[in-house]
């Protein structure tokens, strides 16, 4: 198979993925070395398809009606499952996370937590690899993009995270 017929054929497979694509997964599929599949990768993002690399692999982001808006939050490293499942429990998907560092300006990490399964996942990692959270940082505080269908599930969230006390008000 060619390069471009493979890479038409990767973007198949992330259209129909229920989650990430690990390169390695998809490399072995097609036959191919990661590296080449990370070119691949690269090729089709230049091409304008929207794909993101998160910590599980490629993500295709496939246009929906839904509205994307930042949060302010700060919890201690416990309060990770706690974030993610107001979130997720009441419609919402955690897009990322960005600190804002004195030296380094803004920093920021894909997430794409869409589930307990997911957040479950996220913490059973970073326990498992004794990982810093980029709200290590700055005490806590950090900024999440989320996605959601309507403004009222929007609100939901808010409510429910102001109830645990970990969304910052102005």
């Amino acid at each position: 198979m060619n390069g471009e017929k493979r890479r038409q054929e990767i973007l198949k497979e992330l259209a129909k993925a229920k989650s990430a694509l690990n390169a390695t997964k998809i490399a072995e599929k097609f036959g191919v070395t990661r590296q080449i599949i990370v070119a691949d990768i690269a090729l089709l993002r230049a091409a304008g398809n929207s794909i993101r690399a998160e910590h599980r692999g490629y993500v295709l982001d496939k246009p929906e009606n839904e509205i994307r808006k930042p949060i302010v939050c700060r919890h201690s490293k416990e309060g990770v499952a706690d974030e993610f499942y107001a979130i997720v429990d009441n419609g919402g998907k955690v897009l990322d996370v960005q600190v804002e560092h004195s030296l380094y300006g803004i920093i920021s990490a894909n997430l794409s937590i869409c589930s307990r399964y997911d957040a479950d996942e996220f913490v059973r990692e970073a326990t498992q690899k004794d990982a810093t959270q980029l709200s290590d940082l700055t005490g806590g505080i950090h900024v999440h993009t989320i996605c959601v269908k309507d403004e009222e599930t929007f609100e939901r969230i808010c409510e429910k995270l102001t109830a645990l006390g970990i969304l910052v008000k102005d």
